[in-house]
């Protein structure tokens, strides 16, 4: 039986949930079917704390609405709105693509940095670090100058302004992986990565590739009771 997993989208634009999918879509093993639901109330990019705590409501009402239609849900924003709040609510794997990527970036004790472009979202990044016991490992977060929105719809300047910000990850951080930090910024982080020798790791696909393990493990596990 196929097993599908549910990618929510909590901002309310349709393109973003369209490119996250297609990018979802590659990272997922052909054997996982993918469905997208996009945030009917908030904003078409969350680019601040409050914006994000705006998003909760509509994530948890999506997740419970469809939990079962689907094997498992991914939360498409970086600051993991609703993220405890519905693994406690349904039964199924949640993960949020901020702390899957944190957590790949982290692997073998990497020194890993992020690169965003919102910077009201920085303490709240930090914050994401700690919560995943992997403050130790974060070098921290680079902002290009510049507002989120104007470059999202300036795509060449969004990836050099991006690039720019991995460069100074590595170069006056430390970091050994940069995460690109947001949902709407992950086509921006597959153009990008082919510019360095260190990973640049995209949000979305670090969240399949979690939750697709997740899902094996889940599988695994019911053949053996079975």
């Amino acid at each position: 039986m196929t097993q599908t997993v549910l990618l929510i989208n909590p901002n309310t634009s349709e393109a973003t949930t369209a490119m996250m999918h297609r990018l979802a879509r590659k990272a997922l093993p052909q054997d996982i079917a993918l469905r997208s639901a996009t945030a009917q109330r908030g904003t078409t990019m969350i680019t601040s704390a409050e914006e994000l705590a705006t998003s909760v409501e509509e994530v948890l009402e999506i997740g419970q609405r469809l939990a079962g239609e689907v094997d498992a849900i991914v939360i498409a924003a970086f600051g993991n709105p609703g993220l405890q709040q519905l693994r406690a609510a349904v039964a199924l794997p949640v993960v949020g693509i901020g702390e899957a990527a944190m957590r790949e970036a982290a692997l073998g004790g990497r020194r890993f940095g992020v690169a965003t472009t919102t910077p009201e979202l920085e303490a709240s990044i930090a914050a994401s670090a700690d919560a995943l016991g992997l403050s130790s490992l974060f070098a921290g977060s680079r902002i290009p100058v510049g507002d989120p929105l104007e470059l999202a719809g300036q795509p060449a300047l969004q990836d050099d302004s991006l690039a720019q910000a991995v460069h100074d990850c590595m170069a006056l951080d430390g970091a050994q992986a940069v995460v690109i930090g947001g949902g709407p910024l992950a086509e921006s982080a597959e153009r990008i990565a082919p510019r360095f020798s260190v990973p640049v790791i995209s949000p979305v696909a670090a969240a399949m590739r979690d939750i697709a393990a997740l899902l094996r493990m889940q599988r695994r596990s019911t053949t053996h009771s079975g």
